[in-house]
């Protein structure tokens, strides 16, 4: 059993220049990914919030919780420590809002197999065996010690991060839970693969 509390955090809140509209509005499964998403990590933790920009705030509902992103740090870091600034004794289930193929069932698995004693629990692909920082499950400390790696290191990479501290592992049961649906063609693949035949 854990001993801290676990907050989703649905990462709405990128500008999706390569895909060249918001990712976390393309509908896969009936309704926006980012919607799909939150209510998956609603299924699975103590509370969710979306992580979004100031000029989005128009666009959720009262009823669905938000932090919006201080604009202190670079990349997606920005939105996780605005979250951890807010709630800093919490460990923050992280997913990006562009994982279209990512379940319930997955997101059970990396929080029954997380970790306190790590700074975060992360999927990391067969082929690659890297971190997936934007699906992973990041302790306080953990987010508390990228604080000082952002100011003291001239990397804002997060995967960069894990892989140079004490995170663990978790495959996927498939690689492809953990896709990013980044440009047109991640986007009509991942059509493809989740229409019925």
């Amino acid at each position: 059993m854990r001993d801290n509390k676990v907050y989703g955090l649905v990462l709405a809140g990128g500008k999706s220049t390569r895909m060249g509209k918001d990712k976390g509005a393309i509908v896969y499964h009936n309704r926006p990914q980012r919607e799909h998403l939150y209510d998956l990590l609603q299924r699975v933790c103590d509370r969710t919030f979306y992580s979004i920009r100031e000029d989005q705030v128009e666009e959720f509902s009262k009823l669905e919780e938000c932090v919006v992103d201080k604009n202190i740090f670079k990349g997606p870091f920005n939105g996780m420590l605005s979250a951890h600034e807010q709630f800093p004794d919490v460990a923050w289930m992280v997913m990006a809002c562009d994982m279209p193929f990512m379940d319930e069932q997955a997101l059970r698995k990396l929080l029954e197999q997380s970790d306190e004693d790590y700074i975060a629990t992360a999927f990391a692909t067969q082929e690659s065996g890297l971190p997936e920082p934007l699906a992973a499950i990041w302790e306080p400390q953990g987010l508390a010690g990228a604080i000082d790696y952002l100011r003291n290191s001239s990397s804002s990479c997060p995967r960069k991060y894990l892989i140079n501290s004490h995170t663990k592992l978790v495959s996927p049961d498939r690689d492809q839970l953990v896709l990013n649906a980044n440009s047109i063609e991640d986007y009509e693949h991942a059509v493809a693969k989740l229409t019925p035949r």
